[in-house]
């Protein structure tokens, strides 16, 4: 038995073998695809019946090369890493961060308990409305820190924007990247059962907020039961020293957490309006820390040091998303990844109403391991799902729904995701005491989605 549990770059590279394994055992195939518009998108989509076997390209010494292809592929997510870090490093620099931190601690001192609910409520809603989930990735650096000036771990604070975010995420009732590709592609009305979804995110988002409350409170009373303890005390003293000899709230600091503000809300309408993604999001949070820098008063020398040693700091969780690209790349390479796909989406068609809703979540919660991309997912998977929905005697809409829950819930867990190892790794929390962690309440949500797909698959649901 393993003393201690390997790091996460050691379970990364052993799914990436065990991927190159698999390139050896099962055959290889594809679909054909076609360019088709959805929701004013092109998007390339699996045609139905068009799966053929072909041979396989076993993967040898490419699981060397793998997570160099990994970097290429998930270049964006890597650079808009990067720049985030450099970019908090410098408002941190600036002393604002701390300086609100002491000024927020003051004013909850024994209410501590109210800031988890409305950041948790705020996170989630923006990910059931417009699908937050790299947008997450930088919040990190703020709410771990609050959370331990606030008595309670570094896993609250993640929680309060990475799995509000992620619950929001897989109960959406707007989410353009999700749902609403999903039900183009089953020819269902865009936001189509918004009402029932409603019902689910409200549902979801009060589960969540709860399990976290009820957590940190524990925690707050002792906090030697977090898994985080030890980790966290070091920073737990350094965020005390920092507000202890922090000045007092000026008008400095003020103007830079304005424009933090500012960036959230021009985040928020980018993404809505202007279909902003991870570029324009980099590029955003690169001109909030240079006029923060500025704002701080801090010369061009001072600026450029702090950007560095913030890429330094982030090299870790660059470095792991590459590598879990890399997963993706064996499986893409060995010609697999439809032979995987097809397997697990035949099943559904053989079992009974309430057994194919469960199947076709499960199917999507083990597809998520190997894309973890929503909308990448929806364009495979719809294309079959639909009319196996059809078959199954359950609605397009059940599927759809299904679809969200197998992609949204582990999202949070899964390792690769380069969204979860690059949240985690900017929050140093490593992964396999998340994944302790987290997993109770995996199975809770495992628990509610087949609570939830009930009711639509009873009635008929349409929407």
């Amino acid at each position: 038995m393993l003393k201690k549990v390997p790091d996460v770059f050691v379970i990364v590279f052993c799914l990436i073998v065990l991927a190159a394994g698999l390139t050896w055992i099962l055959p290889g195939g594809s679909f054909e695809r076609h360019q088709e518009t959805v929701n004013g998108k092109l998007r390339e989509v699996v045609v139905q019946g068009s799966f053929e076997y072909a041979e396989s390209e076993p993967q040898l010494f490419q699981v060397f090369t793998a997570p160099i292809l990994g970097f290429l592929k998930l270049g964006e997510i890597i650079v808009f890493i990067f720049l985030v870090g450099g970019s908090f490093y410098i408002l941190n620099e600036t002393g604002a961060v701390a300086a609100g931190t002491k000024k927020l601690v003051a004013r909850f001192k024994g209410r501590e308990y109210f800031v988890i609910p409305v950041v948790m409520l705020f996170f989630s809603f923006f990910g059931a409305a417009f699908g937050m989930c790299e947008e997450a990735i930088p919040f990190a650096l703020i709410f771990v820190p609050l959370a331990l000036a606030l008595g309670y771990d570094s896993l609250v604070g993640v929680s309060m924007s990475f799995v509000a975010a992620g619950v929001g995420f897989a109960g959406a009732f707007l989410n353009p990247f999700t749902l609403q590709i999903a039900q183009g592609i089953a020819e269902l009305q865009p936001i189509s059962g918004w009402g029932y979804r409603l019902v689910v995110w409200i549902l979801a988002t009060t589960l969540a907020i709860t399990w976290v409350m009820v957590y940190a409170a524990r925690i707050k009373k002792n906090p030697r039961k977090s898994a985080m303890y030890e980790l966290d005390q070091k920073r737990k003293e350094d965020i005390a020293e920092k507000l202890k000899s922090q000045s007092e709230f000026s008008v400095r600091h003020g103007i830079c957490l304005m424009i933090l503000g500012l960036t959230v809300v021009l985040m928020i309408y980018g993404v809505v309006a202007k279909g902003w993604y991870i570029v324009e999001l980099g590029g955003l949070f690169f001109a909030m820390g240079l006029f923060c820098g500025i704002a701080g008063k801090m010369s061009p020398n001072e600026l450029a040091h702090a950007f560095i040693a913030g890429l330094k700091d982030m090299a870790g969780a660059a470095l792991i998303v590459g590598f879990t690209g890399g997963i993706l790349v064996i499986l893409e390479q060995g010609k697999i990844m439809d032979t995987v796909l097809f397997g697990m989406s035949s099943v559904t068609a053989k079992m009974p109403s309430i057994l194919a809703a469960d199947a076709m979540y499960g199917l999507q919660m083990v597809l998520n391991f190997f894309i973890p991309s929503g909308s990448t997912k929806a364009a495979l998977t719809m294309p079959l799902m639909a009319p196996l929905a059809d078959l199954s005697g359950i609605t397009r809409q059940t599927a759809v729904l299904a679809y969200q829950f197998g992609d949204g819930f582990t999202n949070m867990i899964v390792p690769t995701s380069g969204v979860t190892v690059g949240t985690l790794a900017m929050a140093k929390i490593p992964f396999e005491k998340w994944f302790r962690w987290h997993l109770p309440m995996q199975v809770a949500f495992f628990v509610f989605a087949i609570a939830m797909l009930i009711w639509p698959v009873v009635t008929n649901w349409e929407g």
